[in-house]
């Protein structure tokens, strides 16, 4: 089982080979494998008390793990973390976010293995207490091994670096989870912004917004850089463009997926190298560092801020995060009508930008509202790859969709003549297996458009600036509340 158990671990890409077919990872990681394994299997015994088939289940879950590890690098660029166990519950709730990434014979072959295994631990369950017993004595003993070793002065010093990719590489799959994430839970929250912080605004002849609308759009990237393809220029975005206050490239993190990663720093303002091994999923610990977020700052100031999504709020925990951030209301998937037969799988983005500016035009004291879209989020290329060279129309079609939300936003702000700003990104690349594919550029448009209390677009004619999500975050802060003093 050890052996089997290696090789296994050894197919779970990034992964090196010796003599071009043997999997090699390190002694250590080898060692913490075996206890792994050793620990999954005592367990099962324990369950099941068939020695065989305890032995049979745990190279099974470790074929699953390599597998959905393999799929997701493949897809998204980077190997299963701990940090996605977090989200075994969505997994059953939204599947179509995440068995897309999976092709169907693989779904096929997973369901009937599963059926397969529950079968055959229905057949092979031992009524003999000896035998559950002698399971639990070993995953006891294996525990304590793994403690021990855990607490090593040789395995403190490994993966002190949040590199998955390398880690993976070099130790193996399950031992990086492990390893990341007792580095994960170690980490401390960070101290609460100062409040003696001191801030002015330039002296730019401009009044500092009263309104500021953010919008987060969902797999939002220009197609034409995208595909390469120059016609498929979209015009509001270069209408914005020539008319942001700033505008240029985000640069987010993550590939096809974890929006959370850039709606976290866009909220909350805090770099990924400052959240170390929380950077893979930073909603998990954010209600540890809700004072730093971007609603919660302005609440100080006199500002009411609303979250817009039309989607679960159960999704990412943000039913609990925002209202800890300081959003006084959410405006969740009740507030919006479902699209019509044939129009869609998700609400659509003009019926979005239609609620937020309602919401504006409603809004008597300063206001914050961030919207986060859904309709970009797929299909594009109904479940299938598209052939080299060839642009999926699906995505085209819905890019330029959340196009006309932006143009629709600019007309409503502006017709409001009031000092505002309009903040316009998208959250992450898409990933089309055949067109837009893990390996290249990671960047994202974003706009900033400024009004005055005229109406009038406030900037213009400037050069692209790339930013961070963090760094965008404090652009937004800086021009409302100034920026801090020096």
């Amino acid at each position: 089982m050890i052996v089997l158990a290696a090789f296994i671990d050894g197919l779970a890409r990034p992964r090196c080979f010796k003599f071009g077919f043997l999997p090699c990872r390190s002694l250590a990681g080898f060692w913490l494998l075996c206890v792994e394994a050793t620990v999954l299997f005592g367990i099962f015994w324990a369950i099941c008390g068939n020695l065989s088939f305890s032995a049979v289940l745990t190279l099974a879950l470790l074929a699953l793990f390599a597998l959905a590890s393999n799929a997701k690098y493949a897809t998204l660029g980077e190997p299963l973390l701990f940090t996605d166990l977090a989200l075994v519950g969505a997994l059953f709730r939204h599947p179509q976010f995440y068995f897309s990434a999976i092709s169907l014979w693989q779904r096929v072959l997973v369901a009937l293995v599963a059926m397969a295994l529950l079968a055959l631990l229905i057949w092979q369950f031992e009524m003999h207490l000896l035998a559950h017993a002698w399971g639990l004595i070993v995953a006891s003993g294996a525990g304590v091994v793994l403690m021990l070793t855990l607490r090593s002065s040789a395995y403190r010093k490994l993966a002190v670096l949040p590199d998955p990719e390398s880690d993976t590489a070099r130790h193996g799959l399950l031992p990086t989870m492990l390893l990341h994430w007792l580095r994960w839970r170690k980490t401390a929250n960070p101290p609460p912004p100062a409040n003696n912080e001191r801030r002015h605004h330039a002296a730019d002849g401009h009044d500092a917004p009263e309104l500021v609308v953010v919008i987060q759009c969902e797999s939002f990237a220009d197609p034409a850089e995208l595909f390469a393809a120059p016609e498929l220029d979209l015009p509001a975005l270069n209408h914005a463009r020539a008319n942001a206050w700033k505008w240029g490239a985000l640069q987010v993190s993550g590939f096809g997926a974890y929006t959370m990663r850039t709606e976290y720093g866009v909220l909350f303002g805090r770099e990924e190298e400052e959240l170390g091994f929380r950077r893979f999923d930073p909603f998990l610990t954010a209600l540890g560092e809700a004072c730093h977020a971007l609603p919660a700052k302005l609440q100080q100031a006199g500002w009411r801020s609303l979250f817009v999504h039309p989607h679960d709020m159960r999704f990412y925990n943000r039913d609990v995060i925002m209202p800890a951030a300081g959003f006084v209301e959410l405006v969740g998937e009740e507030q919006f009508s479902q699209p019509p037969p044939g129009g869609g799988r998700y609400v659509h983005d003009v019926e979005v930008a239609a609620q937020v500016a309602t919401l504006a035009r409603a809004s008597t004291s300063p206001s914050l509202l961030y919207a986060v879209t859904m309709e970009n989020h797929g299909p594009w290329a109904a479940g299938a790859k598209v052939k080299p060279g060839e642009i999926p129309r699906g995505y085209v079609r819905l890019a330029a969709r959340s196009d006309q939300m932006l143009a629709l936003l600019m007309e409503e702000i502006a017709a409001m003549k009031r000092p505002a700003m309009l903040t316009f990104f998208g959250d992450h690349r898409p990933s089309i297996p055949g067109a837009s594919m893990p390996g290249g550029p990671r960047h994202t448009p974003y706009v900033v458009i400024r009004f005055d209390a005229d109406g009038q677009v406030v900037g213009g004619g400037t050069g692209p600036v790339d930013l961070t999500p963090a760094q965008l975050h404090h652009v937004m802060l800086d021009a409302v509340l100034g920026a801090l003093a020096k």
